[in-house]
């Protein structure tokens, strides 16, 4: 019974719901009309992440003395990790800090971005952030306290709502990132820029290790080569001194420094060889980012269905209207009970 008279409450009040749908489908209507269509790329690359010789552990005995091993036994820095460095602070701050021309002039993506997102205007009404901007040519260390707040703003805002990084299927080393704005040449330079800025530093930290052994080895090749060097100019000068030597001590330096040069000779020989092996492991060792699809023109653009948002704002109101009803109709039913 208490169903049949709320049905009957309804249907004596239909006339607010076709006024309510009509305004509320009106004002999505108008809403979507306005909204700023957003513009979103899609970016597709191959990872190879790069390989390890373990073989060549025992021919490598020199380089590892000095603390270098150029053998390893797990790969840190192997797939999903690009899409987390993708995603990080330090990436998507230097991206944003780089300069682009837009509408014949120039600024930083952060400063464009507080352009297109009217976050300009949000900043401009509080008096002590109305005059921060990010000038071309500034860099992270020059920004002050509220700079270094805003562009956190911007940052997490983008890496939210903006910048999506994905590997479809996880069988493949195939990796995609869609990055959406309200400005299309801005999505395409942020996208293009994210994954060089992305490749670099993976690069750097995922043979970092291999770099410093050649590096290393390079040094102490180069002291080795000096050394044989040096003996052999020292043995040269004590002979052309000692043509006629009257007695066999005369001989002990050119003997010392042969012995100097046979010693020497030996070690670069191992060190130049393992050098020549380490400038191999690190080759092997850089990974390879190969671009797929390029974030190409033209981009998606994203727009709110005008029919969909009204039919979404009539139904809330709808419903809102509905719970309102049945509110009161139990609230007016329990003041019965108790008369």
């Amino acid at each position: 019974m208490q169903s049949k008279s709320f049905l009957n409450v309804l249907l004596k009040k239909w006339y607010l719901f076709v006024a309510f749908g009509v305004l509320a489908g009106t004002t999505g209507f108008v809403v979507a009309m306005l909204t700023k269509p957003k513009f979103q790329s899609r970016l597709s690359f191959a990872l190879d992440a790069g390989n390890s010789e373990n073989s060549l552990s025992g021919a490598l005995s020199l380089a590892s003395q000095f603390g270098y091993g150029l053998g390893g036994s797990g790969n840190l820095f192997d797939g999903d990790n690009i899409i987390e460095i993708m995603k990080s602070r330090r990436i998507i701050e230097k991206v944003l800090l780089s300069n682009e021309k837009f509408n014949n002039k120039n600024y930083t993506l952060a400063s464009y971005y507080l352009e297109i997102t009217g976050l300009r205007k949000t900043l401009k009404k509080k008096e002590r952030l109305s005059k921060i901007d990010f000038p071309v040519g500034i860099t992270k260390d020059k920004m002050n306290y509220l700079q270094d707040s805003i562009l956190n703003l911007i940052y997490l805002k983008m890496e939210k709502e903006d910048i999506n990084p994905t590997r479809p299927d996880k069988k493949l080393s195939i990796y995609e990132i869609q990055v959406t704005s309200y400005d299309e040449k801005f999505t395409k330079v942020f996208t293009d820029r994210l994954v060089e800025e992305a490749g670099i530093f993976y690069t750097e930290i995922t043979s970092r290790k291999e770099k410093e052994t050649v590096d290393v080895l390079e040094l102490r090749v180069d002291s080795l080569k000096k050394n044989v060097g040096s003996s052999l100019m020292s043995k040269a000068q004590y002979v052309d001194a000692n043509l006629n030597p009257a007695f066999s001590v005369a001989l002990a330096a050119p003997q010392m420094q042969q012995y100097n040069i046979s010693a020497y000779g030996e070690a670069y020989k191992e060190l130049f060889k393992n050098l020549e092996l380490a400038k191999y492991q690190y080759i092997k060792k850089i990974p390879l980012l190969q671009i797929i699809d390029n974030a190409d023109y033209p981009m998606e653009k994203i727009k709110s269905s005008k029919l969909k948002m009204a039919l979404i704002f009539a139904i809330l109101a709808n419903a809102i209207l509905l719970l309102f009803i049945w509110v009161s109709f139990l609230k007016n039913r329990l003041d019965k009970n108790e008369k």
